[in-house]
C-alpha cells in the first residue's frame, strides 16, 4: 500500500477515533445555569426542546423544589420554581410523553396539612403546554403506599415506573412497575432479575414505547463506584434482557443516577456526583482563579451530564 495513502488511513482512524471518543465523554450541561445552585438533579426536558424541568437540592440535601428553566428569544431565561412547588420536599420532575402531565415525589400532606414521613408520587395536568399546571393530585392507593415511592417514568402506553422497597422486592430496592389498564393502573410488579437484583437498583428511565430502561444500581457486580447506569432492551418475547453496564466513559468512581434520554437530539442526561477536581497547581492560585476551577469541572457537587450520539452506546 503507498504511504502516503497508509499515512491518511492512520490519520482519519485516529480523528474518527477521537471524534467518536468525544462524543461519548460526558460534559456539564448549561453550568452556567445550573452552577448557582448547591445540588441539582433529575432532568426532564419537553418535546419542543423549549422547557427543563429539574430538582434543586440544599447544601446537604435537607431540602429540595422544583425548577423549571425556558428558552425564550434564543436564550435560556431565569430559572423559576414551577407553580406547584417550593413548599414542601419536591424532586424527580418526569414529563408525559405528551407533555401534558408531570409526574413528581413529594412528602407534602394528603390532608391535615402534615407533610408525610415517607414520599409518595404525584401529578400535575396542563391542557397544552402553553398552559398552567392544575392543582397536585396524589396518584392515590394503588401507587402509593406507607413506604417510599420515587422516580416515576412514564410510557406512550400509561405503564408507570417506579422505585420503591416492598415486601415482594427482589433486593435492598427495586424497580417496578403498574400497567395502565382500562384507565386504571394495576398493581405494581417487580421487575425480572434480569433489570433487579439483591442489591439496590433505582431511578429507572423507560423509553415512551417501552423497548429500553436506563436505571442505576448500587454496588452491583463489576461496578465502577457508588452507582453506576445501567441498560437493558425489550426483547421479542416481551421480556428484559440481561441489563448491561454502560461502561467507564459514562461512569465514574462516585454515583451516576437519574438517567433522561432526549431522543429527538439523541442525547443522554444523568445526574453526577463526581470530581476532578486538582490537589496540587503548578503555582499559587488567586481567589478568582481557584473559584474558576471550581465551577468549570466537576466538584463532587450534584450536577447534570450530557452525552451525545446515545444511539452509539446501545446498538
Amino acid at each position: 500500500m503507498n504511504k502516503l495513502i497508509l499515512g491518511f488511513l492512520l490519520f482519519s482512524s485516529a480523528l474518527i477515533a477521537q471524534i467518536i471518543s468525544k462524543s461519548e465523554t460526558p460534559t456539564f450541561f448549561i453550568p452556567e445555569i445550573f452552577q448557582d445552585f448547591p445540588n441539582v438533579r433529575d432532568i426532564s426536558i419537553s418535546k419542543n426542546q423549549q422547557e427543563i424541568y429539574f430538582t434543586v437540592e440544599g447544601f446537604r440535601k435537607e431540602f429540595s423544589f422544583i425548577a423549571v428553566v425556558r428558552f425564550q428569544n434564543g436564550n435560556w431565561g431565569k430559572v423559576k420554581v414551577v407553580s406547584f412547588s417550593g413548599k414542601d420536599k419536591d424532586l424527580e420532575p418526569f414529563l408525559s410523553p405528551d407533555n401534558l402531565k408531570l409526574y413528581f415525589v413529594s412528602n407534602r400532606p394528603v390532608s391535615l396539612n402534615i407533610p408525610k414521613i415517607d414520599m409518595d408520587i404525584w401529578v400535575v395536568e396542563r391542557k397544552s403546554i402553553a398552559s398552567k399546571w392544575s392543582k397536585p393530585k396524589n396518584m392515590g392507593a394503588v401507587i402509593n403506599t406507607d413506604k417510599d415511592e420515587f422516580y416515576p417514568s412514564v410510557t406512550n402506553s400509561g405503564n408507570l415506573y417506579f422505585t420503591a422497597t416492598y415486601e415482594d422486592s427482589k433486593g435492598l430496592e427495586d424497580i417496578y412497575v403498574s400497567t395502565f389498564i382500562n384507565g386504571k393502573y394495576s398493581k405494581p410488579v417487580s421487575l425480572s432479575t434480569s433489570v433487579n437484583s439483591t442489591t439496590y437498583e433505582f431511578n429507572a428511565f423507560v423509553s415512551p414505547n417501552e423497548d429500553l430502561i436506563l436505571f442505576t444500581s448500587y454496588k452491583r457486580e463489576g461496578s465502577f463506584g457508588g452507582g453506576d447506569l445501567y441498560m437493558s432492551k425489550k426483547e421479542d418475547n416481551g421480556d428484559w434482557s440481561e441489563a448491561k453496564n454502560l461502561g467507564s466513559s459514562i461512569n465514574s468512581n462516585k454515583i451516576d443516577y437519574c438517567p433522561f434520554v432526549n431522543f429527538k437530539t439523541n442525547t443522554l442526561y444523568f445526574t453526577s456526583e463526581r470530581s476532578q477536581q486538582n490537589k496540587n497547581f503548578t503555582k499559587p492560585m488567586t481567589i478568582k482563579e481557584l473559584l474558576n476551577h471550581m465551577n468549570s469541572r466537576p466538584n463532587g457537587m450534584s450536577r447534570i451530564y450530557k452525552v451525545e450520539e446515545f444511539s452509539k452506546l446501545i446498538n
